[in-house]
């Protein structure tokens, strides 16, 4: 039987299994999003792998979710698969257990790359301790830019600041702001996550990460999934191109209903806002 904790383990009389190398335009698009997520303020590499840190030499290429979701050329994952299910499901009981007592919460996201000395910045700052002073606790993905400035928010404003972070590449940790922390290798089990103990979104500016998020969640609204699920979209002049566009290209192809836009509630203030995304609970 293969060793359920070994999920490089080959079949007796295999070659080792193909690697899947990046190609130079993945390893550059790597390499840029190393350095704009900057080096860790410690000096030296760090890797988050579920509950594990790794630095310097210990630090290993490539991500748990990577590996899963690799084509595969041959017959070997067949012996290791169904012992990863074992710690998909472990990641599951950890967050649950993590947050089941958390309370009413809103998830906010946005940049990696917001500057700390940025508006937007300082705008997530302030969503962060109004939702704290509104009763809500905050949740973010762990990281630095806007996701540190909503963690911090909550956190000098008396509230209790979440991070689910998750394995990378150019992983950084949580940012210090962060009461609850929980990582994670799988990106399917962390937006469970975002959205279960959630009772509404406030999305800041942001990259693809970001949308990914945004459209998870008006995905499970549209469908009813999950149902009283507010989403709110800071930063009118970011995010008016993007609701023109579904307005105009996917309403008006009926790729979407126009019911669907009013899923969206965009500002710029802050109290408005958190008004929005509070209101139904």
């Amino acid at each position: 039987m293969a060793n359920p904790r070994d999920d490089r383990h080959r079949t007796a009389g295999r070659g080792p299994r193909p690697q899947h190398r990046p190609g130079p335009a993945q390893e550059a698009a790597a390499a840029a999003n190393a350095a704009a997520e900057s080096t860790p303020s410690q000096g030296w590499p760090e890797q988050h792998t579920g509950p594990v840190v790794r630095r310097r030499g210990q630090v290993q290429q490539g991500t748990t979710d990577q590996r899963l979701l690799d084509t595969q050329d041959s017959a070997d994952w067949l012996h290791g698969d169904p012992w990863r299910v074992m710690r998909i499901q472990s990641e599951f009981v950890e967050g649950f257990g993590a947050l089941a007592e958390l309370g009413p919460a809103v998830s906010v996201f946005g940049s990696a790359r917001t500057p700390v000395d940025s508006p937007e910045y300082r705008a997530a700052v302030h969503i962060g301790g109004a939702l704290a002073r509104a009763g809500f606790a905050v949740i973010t993905g762990g990281g630095p830019g806007a996701m540190e400035a909503a963690n911090r928010g909550a956190c000098e404003a008396g509230g209790v600041s979440v991070g689910l972070g998750i394995e990378l590449p150019f992983e950084q940790g949580l940012n210090a702001f962060v009461d609850i922390g929980v990582n994670f290798r799988y990106f399917f089990v962390r937006k469970t996550m975002f959205v279960k103990y959630a009772q509404g979104f406030v999305v800041l500016p942001g990259g693809f990460g970001t949308l990914d998020e945004l459209f998870e969640a008006l995905t499970l609204v549209q469908t009813k999934k999950v149902t009283r699920f507010p989403i709110v979209l800071f930063g009118v002049s970011y995010w008016r191109g993007l609701v023109d566009w579904v307005r105009g290209t996917l309403i008006a192809e009926g790729k979407a209903s126009p019911a669907d836009l009013q899923l969206l509630h965009l500002t710029d203030d802050v109290d408005e806002a958190v008004a929005l995304v509070t209101r139904e609970t």
